[in-house]
């Protein structure tokens, strides 16, 4: 009896300090601890909401699952490399995930499918399901419908605003607002400023053709108050053509960037690529094409994916979202420990990476002169297919 009172009492003591470790919050945000602990002895509970299906929102779901296992919330275990989208990646986390800490609710996945009549009908009811205590604990906002959606005072459950090209543009930074101190978000204000700096200052165009949606979302995905702020700093024209990209028919979506890329070829001297729903691996072979047969430079907004199939070039971080998923994944981490989102705020600056297709600079007969492929990060010699 004596013993097993011990034992008892052990445990109960236990508990205790793992309830302290887990209420226990540093006042500094860079001290606050991820590691795995229980929401009042139940577990923390997940739901996730997007605007649609896009080729990122499947990869930053993954790589951030992953760093969730490698910090030791869920149970190491490999995921299926078949899936394409987010949603399927869920169901498979409903099903397969072990963890004595989190929970991939089974309802908890929303996605509008780029319908704007219904987006506006899940936005309320996913807010609603917010304003209910207890119902979710971490919602991920996955891209710029998602945050401008998700990202509210309606709310006061901690919400990740992940993939949003602008923050900014949109309205989803808000600075000493104690009603968004729920909200985390990943910002590089000064990205598409060094890319269209880094084009400009290369190629010395007199014209840039942009194609994009001509929307708030599409406009902020383009980066356009940017573009035209250095067209005016820097004497050049801006050419735009209005595409259609978050919209339910795909394949009007990837026509409409096609038609603007014929166009823009008759008329401009370079051409920066936005990312927007129509630019894809079904589309992006024939934009190449169009550009190099009018011996069109281009420059992909997206990053290095984009140059290796045949864009002219970017400057971008490393390929691939492994570092992202360790981030985000210690910032949930840090959440459920009690850390407020906005002060976990992370301005970064992604690192200068040039990256140069050297077949498609043969292509348009560009001349590269020494210093700069010396100063490239990557080289790619050929067009690789999708």
């Amino acid at each position: 009896m004596l013993q097993q009172g011990k034992q008892q009492l052990r445990f109960w003591l236990t508990g205790i300090v793992l309830l302290m470790s887990c209420f226990y919050s540093p006042l500094q945000a860079t001290e606050i601890d991820s590691k795995p602990c229980l929401n009042q002895g139940e577990k923390w509970r997940l739901a996730y909401y997007q605007g649609g299906e896009y080729r990122d929102y499947y990869q930053y779901l993954r790589v951030t699952t992953e760093g969730l296992m490698e910090q030791g919330w869920i149970s190491p275990k490999k995921i299926p490399s078949q899936f394409s989208s987010a949603g399927e990646l869920w169901d498979w986390l409903i099903v397969n995930v072990e963890s004595d800490y989190i929970e991939f609710l089974p309802d908890g996945f929303y996605s509008a499918d780029w319908d704007r009549e219904y987006r506006a009908e899940l936005r309320e009811l996913v807010v609603g399901r917010l304003q209910k205590s207890g119902e979710i604990n971490l919602i991920l906002a996955m891209g710029t419908w998602a945050g401008i959606d998700i990202a509210v005072d309606r709310h006061s459950v901690p919400t990740m605003v992940i993939s949003v090209n602008d923050p900014r543009t949109v309205g989803l930074v808000q600075e000493n607002d104690e009603s968004y101190r729920h909200i985390y978000i990943t910002e590089d204000p000064l990205r598409y400023e060094r890319q269209v700096t880094l084009f400009h200052d290369l190629i010395r165009f007199k014209t840039l053709g942009v194609a994009f949606e001509d929307s708030y979302e599409g406009r902020s995905y383009a980066s356009i108050d940017t573009i035209e702020r250095l067209a005016a700093e820097r004497n050049f024209q801006v050419i735009s053509c209005h595409t259609q990209s978050d919209i339910v028919d795909q394949v009007q979506a990837d026509q409409s960037v096609i038609d603007c890329f014929t166009e823009l070829a008759g008329k401009v001297d370079a051409i920066y690529v936005t990312v927007q729903g129509g630019v894809n691996n079904q589309t992006i072979p024939a934009l190449v094409d169009i550009a190099n047969q009018h011996s069109i430079p281009t420059f992909s907004q997206y990053g290095q994916r984009e140059v290796k199939l045949g864009y002219l070039m970017s400057l971008s971080q490393v390929e691939g979202f492994r570092e992202e998923g360790r981030l985000l994944s210690n910032i949930a981490g840090k959440i459920f420990n009690g850390g407020k989102p906005a002060s976990l705020m992370n301005v970064s600056a992604e690192a200068d990476r040039i990256t140069l297709n050297l077949k498609t600079a043969e292509q348009i007969g560009l001349y590269l002169d020494a210093e700069l492929l010396a100063a490239a990060d990557q080289l790619y010699w050929q067009i690789e297919q999708p």
